[in-house]
């Protein structure tokens, strides 16, 4: 943290450090950087988000507009010239928010590797937004953002997360630059708990997905008790999908996609796409039974074969929002 501030106070940069309850053994080090930083202090831990929320508001109260934040982290991840590429990239767009992005090369840790591989995936999967390095926390942005950023829950490390779901849910536009990736002794340092901070992330995320799973539990108890009163196949299958599919529509426009598409044109959309997913599901229910399957198993794997359709041009064709892009970053002299 030390080194990194000198280096940072080269290139006459305004610096805050959040000190989050790190304990009377580290006063020293933020003694030491006193004199080239503002250090606002938190007498217990309250978590990443929090401090990240300390900074901005200290930010918004004590500096006139226009300026350019970056947060960084304190544990050696991040190079100077990183930093000053991501905040060069800020400048020019002032609505977008930066994410200085690792490529995950060389020596990485398997546990790091590995869960953002898994992030990505299922970041992707539930917001409809592809972005490579979801768990960076090297990120740029004008005052323009700062409001908005205070607004977003999360205290913990969740609260990275939530901004990008935040963000894309909004189709706020959302960049990477390219930034070397750089593990110190294995990672050793970092604080984030694999099991709990995991839990906190992907609790977001599946409750952004939750809509998909409510429709389809609607859609399959509904078609389990109109069979059970001695409904049709078709007409019992038919009569679940009008149901859970008005459903469905609702919560992905107002909750999950927070579409503002014009409602004739995606009511327009989402019910040719309700009919041909019907008209799929029908079929193969009726294929399973020929085979010899129950009614209920045929009907849970028809569901499981067009889900991903479904969801695919939702997200992309009916609800779609602007895409990430990639960019590759140059070093800047000064930010």
């Amino acid at each position: 943290m030390v080194k990194l501030v000198k280096e940072l106070k080269c290139f006459n940069l305004e610096i805050i450090i959040v000190n989050d309850g790190s304990g009377s053994w580290y006063d020293v080090l933020f003694e030491d950087v006193e004199k080239m930083a503002t250090v606002l202090r938190h007498e217990k831990n309250r978590g990443k988000g929090a401090a990240i929320k300390t900074g901005l508001s200290y930010i918004s109260e004590h500096y006139t507009a226009p300026y350019i934040v970056a947060t960084a982290d304190a544990d050696g991840q991040h190079k100077t010239g990183d930093i000053l590429n991501v905040m060069q990239a800020a400048s020019g767009d002032r609505d977008c928010l930066f994410l200085g992005s690792r490529h995950f090369s060389g020596k990485v840790p398997l546990r790091s590797r590995l869960g953002n591989s898994i992030t990505r995936f299922v970041f992707r999967a539930a917001s409809g937004t592809a972005i490579y390095d979801t768990q960076t926390g090297l990120r740029a942005f004008s005052d323009v953002l700062v409001s908005r950023l205070l607004e977003i829950s999360g205290e913990r490390y969740e609260y990275e997360m939530n901004v990008l779901m935040s963000f894309a849910a909004e189709r706020r536009p959302i960049r990477e630059i390219w930034i070397e990736t750089i593990y110190l002794d294995n990672n050793v340092s970092s604080h984030f708990d694999a099991v709990r901070d995991s839990l906190r992330i992907y609790k977001e995320i599946l409750a952004f997905s939750a809509a998909s799973l409510l429709s389809f539990f609607t859609d399959y108890s509904l078609f389990c008790l109109l069979m059970a009163e001695g409904g049709n196949l078709v007409f019992s299958n038919i009569t679940a999908r009008i149901v859970s599919a008005t459903l469905n529509y609702l919560l992905n426009r107002k909750l999950v996609f927070k579409s503002d598409a014009p409602v004739m044109r995606s009511t327009m959309q989402y019910a040719a796409l309700a009919a041909a997913v019907l008209a799929g599901n029908t079929l193969l229910v009726h294929w399973f039974t020929l085979l010899g399957w129950s009614h209920y198993l045929a009907k849970i794997a028809a569901e499981i074969f067009l889900f991903a359709f479904s969801w695919t041009m939702q997200r992309c064709v009916i609800f779609r929002r602007n895409s990430t892009v990639w960019e590759t970053g140059e070093i800047y002299g000064k930010a």
